[in-house]
Protein backbone atom coordinates (compact mmCIF):
# COMPACT_ATOMS: atom_id res chain seq x y z
CA UNK A 1 0.00 0.00 0.00
CA UNK A 2 1.24 3.55 -0.69
CA UNK A 3 1.86 5.74 2.33
CA UNK A 4 2.05 9.42 3.15
CA UNK A 5 4.91 10.76 5.23
CA UNK A 6 5.03 14.25 6.71
CA UNK A 7 8.18 16.37 6.53
CA UNK A 8 8.49 17.63 10.14
CA UNK A 9 10.35 20.79 9.09
CA UNK A 10 8.21 22.06 6.18
CA UNK A 11 4.95 20.36 7.15
CA UNK A 12 4.46 18.98 3.63
CA UNK A 13 3.34 15.43 2.92
CA UNK A 14 5.18 13.09 0.54
CA UNK A 15 3.56 10.09 -1.16
CA UNK A 16 5.70 6.94 -1.16
CA UNK A 17 4.24 4.80 -3.96
CA UNK A 18 6.54 2.11 -5.32
CA UNK A 19 3.89 0.76 -7.72
CA UNK A 20 4.29 3.90 -9.83
CA UNK A 21 7.62 2.58 -11.10
CA UNK A 22 5.78 0.30 -13.53
CA UNK A 23 4.10 3.06 -15.56
CA UNK A 24 4.19 2.81 -19.37
CA UNK A 25 6.97 4.64 -21.20
CA UNK A 26 6.26 3.54 -24.75
CA UNK A 27 4.17 6.33 -26.20
CA UNK A 28 6.06 9.58 -25.72
CA UNK A 29 5.13 12.13 -28.36
CA UNK A 30 8.71 13.23 -28.82
CA UNK A 31 9.79 9.77 -29.99
CA UNK A 32 7.02 9.28 -32.54
CA UNK A 33 7.19 9.70 -36.25
CA UNK A 34 4.06 9.19 -38.37
CA UNK A 35 4.58 5.44 -38.71
CA UNK A 36 5.24 4.97 -35.01
CA UNK A 37 2.21 7.09 -34.16
CA UNK A 38 -0.03 4.93 -36.35
CA UNK A 39 1.38 1.78 -34.78
CA UNK A 40 0.83 3.15 -31.29
CA UNK A 41 -2.90 3.55 -31.96
CA UNK A 42 -3.31 -0.21 -32.18
CA UNK A 43 -1.64 -0.59 -28.77
CA UNK A 44 -3.14 2.44 -27.02
CA UNK A 45 -5.20 1.45 -23.95
CA UNK A 46 -7.23 4.66 -24.27
CA UNK A 47 -8.56 3.93 -27.78
CA UNK A 48 -12.03 2.42 -28.45
CA UNK A 49 -11.92 -1.34 -28.70
CA UNK A 50 -9.10 -1.49 -26.15
CA UNK A 51 -11.26 -1.02 -23.06
CA UNK A 52 -10.04 -4.36 -21.68
CA UNK A 53 -6.59 -2.80 -21.26
CA UNK A 54 -7.78 -0.34 -18.59
CA UNK A 55 -9.43 -0.92 -15.22
CA UNK A 56 -13.23 -0.95 -15.41
CA UNK A 57 -14.69 2.49 -16.09
CA UNK A 58 -16.09 4.68 -13.33
CA UNK A 59 -17.92 7.05 -15.66
CA UNK A 60 -18.50 7.28 -19.41
CA UNK A 61 -20.62 9.44 -21.69
CA UNK A 62 -22.22 7.36 -24.46
CA UNK A 63 -24.53 9.53 -26.59
CA UNK A 64 -26.03 6.46 -28.28
CA UNK A 65 -26.11 4.29 -25.16
CA UNK A 66 -24.28 0.98 -24.94
CA UNK A 67 -22.70 -1.40 -22.47
CA UNK A 68 -20.07 -0.26 -19.95
CA UNK A 69 -16.46 -0.92 -20.91
CA UNK A 70 -17.26 -1.12 -24.60
CA UNK A 71 -16.83 1.31 -27.53
CA UNK A 72 -19.29 4.13 -28.25
CA UNK A 73 -18.10 6.57 -25.59
CA UNK A 74 -16.98 10.17 -26.05
CA UNK A 75 -15.42 10.74 -22.59
CA UNK A 76 -14.38 7.91 -20.30
CA UNK A 77 -13.06 7.91 -16.71
CA UNK A 78 -11.13 4.94 -15.34
CA UNK A 79 -9.00 4.29 -12.26
CA UNK A 80 -5.32 4.88 -12.92
CA UNK A 81 -3.70 1.50 -13.54
CA UNK A 82 -0.65 2.68 -11.59
CA UNK A 83 -2.23 4.76 -8.82
CA UNK A 84 -0.30 7.05 -6.53
CA UNK A 85 -2.94 6.36 -3.85
CA UNK A 86 -5.57 3.67 -3.34
CA UNK A 87 -9.23 3.91 -2.36
CA UNK A 88 -9.50 0.83 -0.15
CA UNK A 89 -8.57 0.96 3.51
CA UNK A 90 -8.43 3.41 6.36
CA UNK A 91 -6.07 6.27 6.99
CA UNK A 92 -4.23 4.60 9.86
CA UNK A 93 -2.67 7.82 11.11
CA UNK A 94 0.23 7.21 13.50
CA UNK A 95 3.28 8.83 14.99
CA UNK A 96 6.69 7.19 14.81
CA UNK A 97 8.72 9.14 17.34
CA UNK A 98 9.20 12.57 15.76
CA UNK A 99 7.53 11.57 12.50
CA UNK A 100 3.92 11.34 11.27
CA UNK A 101 2.63 8.92 8.64
CA UNK A 102 -0.65 7.57 7.31
CA UNK A 103 -1.76 5.02 4.78
CA UNK A 104 -1.81 6.20 1.17
CA UNK A 105 -5.57 6.46 0.93
CA UNK A 106 -7.06 8.47 -1.92
CA UNK A 107 -8.36 8.17 -5.46
CA UNK A 108 -6.37 8.40 -8.67
CA UNK A 109 -8.37 8.51 -11.91
CA UNK A 110 -7.74 9.15 -15.59
CA UNK A 111 -10.15 11.24 -17.67
CA UNK A 112 -9.82 10.10 -21.30
CA UNK A 113 -10.95 13.27 -23.04
CA UNK A 114 -11.84 11.83 -26.44
CA UNK A 115 -12.13 8.48 -28.19
CA UNK A 116 -10.04 9.81 -31.11
CA UNK A 117 -6.35 9.05 -30.68
CA UNK A 118 -5.22 11.91 -32.92
CA UNK A 119 -7.32 14.61 -31.23
CA UNK A 120 -5.74 17.54 -29.42
CA UNK A 121 -7.76 19.31 -26.72
CA UNK A 122 -6.97 22.70 -28.27
CA UNK A 123 -8.58 21.70 -31.56
CA UNK A 124 -11.62 19.83 -30.29
CA UNK A 125 -15.11 21.36 -30.72
CA UNK A 126 -16.29 23.32 -27.68
CA UNK A 127 -19.11 20.88 -26.94
CA UNK A 128 -16.63 18.03 -26.54
CA UNK A 129 -14.43 20.12 -24.23
CA UNK A 130 -17.57 20.95 -22.20
CA UNK A 131 -18.06 17.22 -21.70
CA UNK A 132 -14.56 16.96 -20.24
CA UNK A 133 -15.46 19.65 -17.69
CA UNK A 134 -18.70 17.83 -16.87
CA UNK A 135 -16.64 14.70 -16.21
CA UNK A 136 -14.39 16.68 -13.83
CA UNK A 137 -17.46 18.05 -12.06
CA UNK A 138 -19.24 14.69 -11.82
CA UNK A 139 -16.21 12.97 -10.36
CA UNK A 140 -15.47 15.75 -7.85
CA UNK A 141 -19.09 15.71 -6.62
CA UNK A 142 -19.00 11.93 -6.23
CA UNK A 143 -15.66 11.80 -4.43
CA UNK A 144 -16.66 14.71 -2.21
CA UNK A 145 -19.06 12.32 -0.43
CA UNK A 146 -16.08 10.39 0.95
CA UNK A 147 -15.18 12.24 4.14
CA UNK A 148 -11.65 10.78 4.14
CA UNK A 149 -10.79 13.14 1.28
CA UNK A 150 -9.93 16.79 1.91
CA UNK A 151 -8.70 17.97 -1.48
CA UNK A 152 -9.16 17.00 -5.13
CA UNK A 153 -6.62 18.04 -7.75
CA UNK A 154 -7.42 17.86 -11.46
CA UNK A 155 -4.46 18.27 -13.79
CA UNK A 156 -3.29 17.61 -17.33
CA UNK A 157 0.17 16.57 -18.51
CA UNK A 158 0.53 17.08 -22.27
CA UNK A 159 3.71 15.88 -23.93
CA UNK A 160 6.71 13.96 -22.64
CA UNK A 161 8.43 17.03 -21.17
CA UNK A 162 5.30 17.70 -19.09
CA UNK A 163 5.21 14.17 -17.68
CA UNK A 164 2.74 12.45 -20.03
CA UNK A 165 3.51 8.76 -20.50
CA UNK A 166 0.74 8.10 -23.03
CA UNK A 167 0.11 10.05 -26.22
CA UNK A 168 -3.72 9.83 -26.28
CA UNK A 169 -4.99 13.09 -24.78
CA UNK A 170 -6.13 12.72 -21.18
CA UNK A 171 -6.12 14.40 -17.80
CA UNK A 172 -6.00 13.06 -14.26
CA UNK A 173 -7.69 13.49 -10.89
CA UNK A 174 -6.21 12.72 -7.48
CA UNK A 175 -8.24 12.88 -4.25
CA UNK A 176 -6.05 13.47 -1.19
CA UNK A 177 -6.63 12.95 2.55
CA UNK A 178 -4.73 16.19 3.29
CA UNK A 179 -4.70 19.72 1.87
CA UNK A 180 -1.37 20.23 0.04
CA UNK A 181 0.89 22.88 1.56
CA UNK A 182 0.92 24.93 -1.68
CA UNK A 183 -2.89 25.00 -1.68
CA UNK A 184 -2.98 25.91 2.01
CA UNK A 185 -0.57 28.79 1.33
CA UNK A 186 -2.75 30.06 -1.50
CA UNK A 187 -5.84 29.85 0.72
CA UNK A 188 -4.08 31.78 3.48
CA UNK A 189 -3.01 34.48 1.02
CA UNK A 190 -6.63 34.89 -0.06
CA UNK A 191 -7.79 34.94 3.56
CA UNK A 192 -5.25 37.62 4.49
CA UNK A 193 -6.32 39.83 1.57
CA UNK A 194 -9.99 39.75 2.48
CA UNK A 195 -9.17 40.51 6.12
CA UNK A 196 -7.20 43.60 5.01
CA UNK A 197 -9.29 44.77 2.05
CA UNK A 198 -12.65 43.00 2.50
CA UNK A 199 -12.44 41.82 -1.13
CA UNK A 200 -11.42 38.66 -2.97
CA UNK A 201 -7.83 38.99 -4.23
CA UNK A 202 -8.64 37.22 -7.51
CA UNK A 203 -11.62 39.50 -8.15
CA UNK A 204 -9.26 42.44 -7.60
CA UNK A 205 -6.75 40.91 -10.03
CA UNK A 206 -9.45 40.48 -12.69
CA UNK A 207 -10.58 44.09 -12.31
CA UNK A 208 -7.03 45.41 -12.59
CA UNK A 209 -6.07 43.22 -15.55
CA UNK A 210 -9.21 44.11 -17.50
CA UNK A 211 -8.52 47.78 -16.78
CA UNK A 212 -4.82 47.69 -17.71
CA UNK A 213 -5.06 45.26 -20.61
CA UNK A 214 -1.28 44.72 -20.72
CA UNK A 215 -1.47 41.12 -19.55
CA UNK A 216 -4.84 40.24 -21.08
CA UNK A 217 -4.79 37.27 -23.48
CA UNK A 218 -8.50 36.62 -24.10
CA UNK A 219 -11.90 37.16 -22.54
CA UNK A 220 -15.58 36.41 -23.00
CA UNK A 221 -18.67 37.32 -20.93
CA UNK A 222 -17.85 34.78 -18.19
CA UNK A 223 -14.07 34.20 -18.25
CA UNK A 224 -10.76 35.97 -18.65
CA UNK A 225 -7.32 34.61 -19.58
CA UNK A 226 -4.30 36.57 -18.40
CA UNK A 227 -0.57 36.21 -17.97
CA UNK A 228 -0.07 36.76 -14.21
CA UNK A 229 1.87 39.79 -12.96
CA UNK A 230 4.59 37.64 -11.36
CA UNK A 231 4.70 34.43 -13.42
CA UNK A 232 7.03 31.62 -12.40
CA UNK A 233 7.35 30.38 -15.98
CA UNK A 234 7.46 32.02 -19.43
CA UNK A 235 4.02 32.25 -21.08
CA UNK A 236 2.25 31.01 -17.93
CA UNK A 237 -1.49 31.75 -18.20
CA UNK A 238 -4.39 31.88 -15.75
CA UNK A 239 -8.03 31.38 -16.75
CA UNK A 240 -10.45 32.79 -14.18
CA UNK A 241 -14.24 33.13 -13.96
CA UNK A 242 -15.27 36.78 -13.88
CA UNK A 243 -17.97 35.99 -11.35
CA UNK A 244 -16.70 35.11 -7.89
CA UNK A 245 -16.87 31.36 -7.27
CA UNK A 246 -14.86 29.25 -4.82
CA UNK A 247 -15.77 25.73 -5.95
CA UNK A 248 -15.34 24.50 -9.52
CA UNK A 249 -17.91 21.77 -8.91
CA UNK A 250 -20.63 24.41 -8.38
CA UNK A 251 -20.30 25.48 -12.04
CA UNK A 252 -23.36 25.22 -14.27
CA UNK A 253 -24.00 24.60 -17.96
CA UNK A 254 -23.70 28.28 -18.92
CA UNK A 255 -20.25 28.42 -17.31
CA UNK A 256 -18.91 25.38 -19.14
CA UNK A 257 -20.33 26.68 -22.44
CA UNK A 258 -17.95 29.65 -22.14
CA UNK A 259 -15.07 27.98 -20.28
CA UNK A 260 -14.58 25.48 -23.12
CA UNK A 261 -13.97 28.03 -25.90
CA UNK A 262 -11.64 30.26 -23.86
CA UNK A 263 -9.52 27.27 -22.82
CA UNK A 264 -9.34 26.09 -26.44
CA UNK A 265 -8.51 29.61 -27.66
CA UNK A 266 -5.78 30.05 -25.04
CA UNK A 267 -4.20 26.69 -25.94
CA UNK A 268 -4.35 27.47 -29.67
CA UNK A 269 -2.67 30.83 -29.10
CA UNK A 270 0.03 29.11 -27.07
CA UNK A 271 0.46 26.45 -29.76
CA UNK A 272 0.76 29.10 -32.46
CA UNK A 273 3.33 31.20 -30.62
CA UNK A 274 5.37 28.36 -29.13
CA UNK A 275 4.99 25.64 -31.83
CA UNK A 276 2.84 23.26 -29.80
CA UNK A 277 4.86 22.95 -26.60
CA UNK A 278 4.44 20.37 -23.90
CA UNK A 279 2.39 21.87 -21.08
CA UNK A 280 0.61 21.25 -17.81
CA UNK A 281 -2.62 22.70 -16.63
CA UNK A 282 -3.90 22.55 -13.08
CA UNK A 283 -7.38 23.22 -11.75
CA UNK A 284 -7.16 25.21 -8.52
CA UNK A 285 -10.36 24.85 -6.53
CA UNK A 286 -11.31 25.03 -2.86
CA UNK A 287 -10.61 22.26 -0.35
CA UNK A 288 -13.66 20.02 -0.17
CA UNK A 289 -15.00 20.79 3.28
CA UNK A 290 -13.65 24.24 4.12
CA UNK A 291 -15.73 27.42 4.15
CA UNK A 292 -13.86 29.47 1.56
CA UNK A 293 -16.82 30.86 -0.39
CA UNK A 294 -16.18 34.45 0.59
CA UNK A 295 -12.50 34.76 -0.26
CA UNK A 296 -11.30 31.97 -2.59
CA UNK A 297 -11.73 31.99 -6.40
CA UNK A 298 -11.20 28.86 -8.49
CA UNK A 299 -9.10 29.07 -11.66
CA UNK A 300 -7.01 27.10 -14.13
CA UNK A 301 -3.25 27.62 -14.48
CA UNK A 302 -1.61 26.71 -17.81
CA UNK A 303 2.16 26.21 -17.77
CA UNK A 304 4.12 25.58 -20.99
CA UNK A 305 7.26 23.53 -20.42
CA UNK A 306 9.90 25.91 -21.77
CA UNK A 307 12.42 26.11 -18.93
CA UNK A 308 13.78 23.73 -16.31
CA UNK A 309 13.52 24.08 -12.56
CA UNK A 310 17.13 23.76 -11.40
CA UNK A 311 19.30 24.27 -8.33
CA UNK A 312 18.56 27.96 -7.73
CA UNK A 313 14.80 27.42 -7.87
CA UNK A 314 14.90 24.34 -5.63
CA UNK A 315 17.23 26.06 -3.20
CA UNK A 316 15.39 29.35 -2.86
CA UNK A 317 11.81 28.96 -4.09
CA UNK A 318 12.54 31.87 -6.47
CA UNK A 319 11.87 31.39 -10.17
CA UNK A 320 13.83 33.03 -12.98
CA UNK A 321 11.56 33.91 -15.92
CA UNK A 322 13.27 35.21 -19.10
CA UNK A 323 10.03 36.60 -20.64
CA UNK A 324 7.96 39.45 -19.20
CA UNK A 325 4.27 38.65 -18.83
CA UNK A 326 3.45 41.79 -20.83
CA UNK A 327 5.51 40.59 -23.81
CA UNK A 328 4.08 37.10 -23.50
CA UNK A 329 0.50 38.41 -23.43
CA UNK A 330 1.10 40.61 -26.48
CA UNK A 331 2.53 37.68 -28.46
CA UNK A 332 -0.42 35.51 -27.47
CA UNK A 333 -2.99 38.23 -28.29
CA UNK A 334 -1.40 38.90 -31.68
CA UNK A 335 -1.25 35.22 -32.67
CA UNK A 336 -3.26 34.40 -35.79
CA UNK A 337 -5.49 31.44 -34.89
Amino acid sequence: MPELRRDPVMGRWVIISTDRAGRPRDFYQSSHGAAARQASTALCPFCPGQERLTPKEILAYRPQGGEPNSPGWTVRVVPNKFPALQVEGDLGREGIGLYDRMNGIGAHEVIIETSEHKDNLADMPSKRIEDVFWAYRDRILDLKKDLRFRYILVFKNHGAAAGATLEHTHSQLIALPVVPTSVAAEIEGCRAHIEQRERCIYCDIIRQELGDGDRLVAENPEFVCITPFAPRFPFEMWILPKRHAAFFEDSQKTHFELLAPILAESLRRMDRVLSRPAFNYILHTSPLHEKTNEFYHWHIEVIPKLTQVAGFEWGTGFYINPVTPEDAAKSLRDAQI
